[in-house]
């Protein structure tokens, strides 16, 4: 879940468009066409756009930003070359709230008017759009990551899933693991009780199918071929039961 960059401007031709999508004010000596980056220290995804409030065709971003993860190099934004007291931007920034009972799931969208803190050694730099824990928006403007020690930003480093997201993706694992387990051993119970049956039923789900999985048998009343069935659940509950021990030991 640690790696984080997705680079979307990789083809030639796009890095020629990034290069090229800059306001008026970019060609001009005192400003600077900056890539943007997300990154996300929540347990929510979000969305966001960067907006010049004094220029709105100096915009940028877009992306979408996973929860506790960042995204990659996204086009572009336009920043004055020298930093001065009271440079602002506007982060249009979209999340979603817990799906409700109904199964909707509410979105919200909020503009934060954000100041930019002072460039780091006077260069400007990237600008970093970061939402942090508390879901508030802040910028920082440097060609430095997170996890660099010259970086500038008041959240050093990138960001780390907390423990109850992460009892999230391990639940989601720990049941399709035990779905596997329990469905192994109906197999095995059906086989035993109505051997013939099962092999029956299981023939003609092959037949129309997976039609290599009984190529070598005569039919389904085959004895190989039941033999086969009873050795392949045999080895797929082993494994499934040997995959749920692990998963439970990783539980965070």
């Amino acid at each position: 879940m640690r790696n984080y960059r997705r680079l979307l401007c990789v083809i030639p031709v796009l890095l020629t468009a990034c290069s090229s999508m800059t306001s008026p004010m970019a060609a001009s000596k005192n400003a600077v066409s900056v890539s943007l980056h997300g990154v996300n220290y929540t347990d929510r995804p979000f969305e966001y756009v960067v907006i010049d409030q004094e220029n709105p065709s100096n915009s940028g971003g877009g992306e979408h930003i996973a929860p506790f993860s960042a995204g990659g190099i996204v086009c572009c934004y336009t920043l004055p070359r020298q930093w001065s007291p009271g440079i602002q931007v506007q982060v249009r920034a979209t999340y979603w709230l817990p799906k409700t009972a109904d199964g909707k799931l509410p979105e919200i969208t909020k503009v934060h008017t954000v100041d930019v803190p002072k460039y780091v050694d006077g260069e400007v730099g990237e600008l970093w759009v970061l939402r942090t824990k508390e879901g508030n928006i802040e910028v920082v403007s440097s060609n430095h990551q997170p996890n660099h020690p010259s970086w500038p930003g008041k959240i050093k480093g990138w960001p780390e899933p907390s423990v109850d997201y992460q009892r999230e993706g391990w639940a989601i694992l720990k049941n399709i693991a035990e779905v596997h387990v329990r469905n192994y051993r109906k197999l095995i119970d059906k086989i035993e009780k109505t051997p013939l049956q099962h092999s029956q039923e299981s023939w003609n789900f092959a037949k129309e199918y997976n039609k290599k999985e009984i190529a070598n048998f005569k039919g389904p009343d085959d004895p190989a071929y039941l033999e086969y069935l009873k050795s392949d659940y045999a080895e797929g509950l082993k494994n499934s039961e040997e995959e749920l021990k692990e998963i439970m030991k990783r539980k965070p």
